[in-house]
């Protein structure tokens, strides 16, 4: 017999599952952060192998996120010339809010495989929350999380933990619209 469960409006859930967006540009205004500890409070309740808890969050404040924005502006540089790296650089000063999230590191790789991917499902169930209210986020990986200075900004021990992504967060200027592949052609099945 199936667990009592409380009663969820499933096409509420589903709406929201299939309504999120990567929001790319937002509005100044920063949401509040009582919101988004809610949010990660929620995250913390992702399936993880071995209740590792495996996850980390780093809310970022302006000093750290405008350094952060700098070391992005000097990698971007070299790559995009300055030009590139200076639109980068303006677009990246108005976002109005930052994340970080980290996975603490294994010495055992399939630990490591199984505690990213508990990572990544914390990160979605902070993103449903958020989108329920109103607010969204970019998932970040270019070069700068993956640079030794990114780390020393944030005081994170690159032995210790991995940086799994930069989250940008705030209230959207837009929602782009997006399509998937019919399920048909992503399924399979076997007898």
């Amino acid at each position: 017999m199936p667990r009592e469960q409380t009663a969820l409006d499933t096409d509420s859930l589903a709406e929201l599952i299939a309504s999120r967006r990567t929001i790319h540009t937002f509005l100044l205004e920063p949401p509040p952060e009582a919101a988004i500890r809610r949010a990660l409070e929620l995250a913390r309740w992702a399936p993880n192998h071995k209740l590792t808890e495996p996850w980390r969050f780093y809310l970022i404040g302006r000093p750290t996120a405008d350094a952060i924005v700098e070391l992005n502006t000097e990698i971007l540089t070299k790559t995009l010339g300055a030009g590139g790296a200076a639109s980068k650089r303006t677009r990246w000063l108005e976002i109005p809010g930052w994340l970080v999230v980290t996975c603490q590191r294994s010495d055992k790789p399939m630990r490591m495989k199984e505690d990213y991917a508990a990572c990544c499902c914390a990160i979605q169930n902070a993103m449903l929350f958020l989108w329920n209210e109103g607010i969204g986020m970019k998932w970040a990986t270019g070069d700068v999380i993956r640079d030794p200075r990114f780390y020393d900004l944030l005081a994170i021990d690159i032995d210790q933990e991995e940086v799994v992504g930069l989250f940008w967060y705030g209230y959207p200027a837009e929602v782009p619209e997006t399509k998937r592949k019919p399920l048909e052609e992503v399924l399979r099945t076997r007898p």
